[in-house]
């Protein structure tokens, strides 16, 4: 195994314009865009490297065949030109046109070969007839080409020139690394999957918004170090976790970004705990809005299954607006840039810094006045004028007053009180202030 920070770590990192531009996060896209990423490869390395002008990443290179648990890091993969040609030398497929035509890991082959034997071969939609799959033989064998319904159709019963120019041998899986050191070693961690070709949305969105989401919290002083994973889907994350299981530890929030610029409403999956902080603070944030949706944890789906595999068990979510394989454009050529909405970045964006916001702020606290309520006047926290109803604020003020016994964080007292969260950490900063409230170690047993 190795580590190469010089090639993909420039020491002057390129900011997004404004840090939560929609358009800046959908330029970088279109940037990565043309790009044939794999689960390994040139592609994985070219798109690091396409981050690492905007984040310092330490990319890890883990040579093929090594054990991870009960997986084994593959061959890598690289792709130089693939095609069908007629008998007129006419390419009727043509990877040039859209890395999407070679299903991914196909073993390199030239052959003449007929109509019938073709189609065995062959992957599409009729459903959308004029769109081109995706589709991956990463664990086995074989070779394919994926192309539109209307495509399959106007084949004739010919003799094709079948090319695929492709490697598969010993090399390594790559993943790159930010790691934003906070005031603890407790971390937050952020994944998002670098390993398919040219899918805007189920891909590119979560590299856009985590990137911009790193760029954002450097500029601040954060209580937790915070971690983000640019890395293959399912065997990055299990190579990640079986090479730092010293570090899991030290883990306490987490979650992955993925189709996060489609146009439908935020949705969280939980964690497999279910009830963590991480699972109680997206439920928080999406409740505020009430346009976004929290669903159970499922073993299927995208990295978070293997954080939460029952071994792990990270507190580690999914983030996303419509759900994997709920849009139509899901794994096809359809899943363009054009079908990415930068105001949904931009909102996917703030979404997440609303519930690091949380995270960094949330504390137990004790109240010193606990027996009958403290006179709030003598503290200038109260409105002199009685005899109406009570605002936000002052509510904050009462409830935090109310529930600050060591039991309760400041989002159990948010989420129960109905209050949004700047108003709960004015009051909270207030009446610590006054020295009405005191942080608790921990909570109170």
């Amino acid at each position: 195994m190795r580590t190469s920070p010089a090639i993909f770590a420039p020491h002057d990192p390129v900011a997004l314009p404004d840090g939560r531009d929609g358009a800046a996060m959908h330029g970088l896209m279109a940037d990565l865009y043309p790009i044939c990423r794999s689960i390994t490869g040139d592609g994985v390395r070219e798109t690091l490297r396409g981050i690492s002008r905007h984040l310092p990443l330490t990319v890890t290179e883990v040579p093929s065949g090594l054990p991870v648990f009960d997986w084994t890091v593959p061959l890598e993969w690289n792709i130089r030109d693939a095609y069908i040609k007629n008998r007129a030398g006419e390419r009727v497929v043509d990877f040039r046109k859209s890395n999407l035509h070679v299903v991914s890991y196909s073993t390199p082959i030239r052959c003449r070969i007929g109509l019938a034997e073709l189609k065995k071969h062959l992957h599409w939609d009729e459903a959308n007839p004029d769109w081109i799959p995706y589709r991956t033989a990463y664990y086995r064998q074989t070779w394919g080409f994926c192309l539109s319904y209307n495509q399959m159709l106007a084949l004739t019963d010919d003799e094709y020139e079948v090319c695929i120019k492709s490697t598969l041998r010993p090399g390594h899986l790559t993943y790159g690394e930010l790691f934003l050191k906070g005031r603890s070693d407790d971390e937050v961690l952020i994944s998002c999957h670098v390993c398919h070709p040219s899918l805007a949305n189920d891909n590119l969105s979560g590299i856009a918004v985590a990137t911009a989401l790193a760029q954002h919290l450097d500029r601040l002083d954060l209580r937790y170090s915070y971690r983000f994973l640019f890395i293959p889907g399912t065997i990055g994350s299990i190579t990640w976790i079986a090479l730092n299981q010293d570090r899991l530890s030290r883990i306490k929030h987490g979650f992955v970004l993925t189709c996060v610029g489609d146009g439908g409403p935020p949705t969280y999956k939980e964690s497999r705990r279910g009830d963590a902080e991480i699972d109680r603070a997206w439920k928080f944030v999406l409740g505020a809005t009430g346009d976004g949706a929290t669903r159970p944890f499922s073993p299927y789906g995208y990295d978070e299954r293997q954080f939460c595999s029952p071994g792990i068990n990270l507190p580690v979510g999914c983030f996303m607006r419509t759900p994997h394989g709920e849009f139509p454009q899901y794994h096809t050529s359809a899943d363009d840039l054009d079908f990415v909405d930068p105001r949904a970045l931009e909102d996917s964006l703030t979404r997440a810094i609303d519930v690091i916001d949380v995270l960094e702020n949330n504390a137990y606290y004790l109240n010193q006045k606990s027996c009958c309520e403290p006179k709030l006047g003598k503290y200038d926290l109260y409105n002199g004028i009685g005899g109406g109803s009570a605002g936000a604020y002052q509510m904050a003020l009462l409830w935090l007053l109310n529930m600050s016994d060591g039991h309760n964080s400041l989002l159990d007292i948010a989420a129960r009180a109905g209050l949004d969260w700047g108003t709960i950490k004015r009051a909270a900063e207030a009446l610590c202030k006054a020295e009405l409230l005191v942080p608790a170690r921990l909570p109170v047993a």
